[in-house]
């Protein structure tokens, strides 16, 4: 797996983290892992849809401020 990217990356609590696996069938191939050793895998097809999303700000009235 190729390490893509930490988010956060300011700790030592094992942040979460974006790896590509190569190796594995297409609708798997994006892997996030977690900091409770949890891990997602979605398609780099689906990966695109959730930037696309983030940056129209669909999350934007999660990640607000209270």
């Amino acid at each position: 797996m190729r390490h893509i990217a930490t988010f956060c990356g300011q700790c030592n609590c094992g942040c979460p983290e974006l790896y590509l696996d190569d190796a594995a069938a297409p609708e798997r191939r994006v892997v996030i892992t977690d900091d409770f050793g949890q891990r997602i895998q979605m398609s780099i097809e689906q990966l695109a849809d959730l930037v696309a999303d983030v940056r129209k700000g669909v999350l934007d009235d999660v990640v607000a401020p209270v």
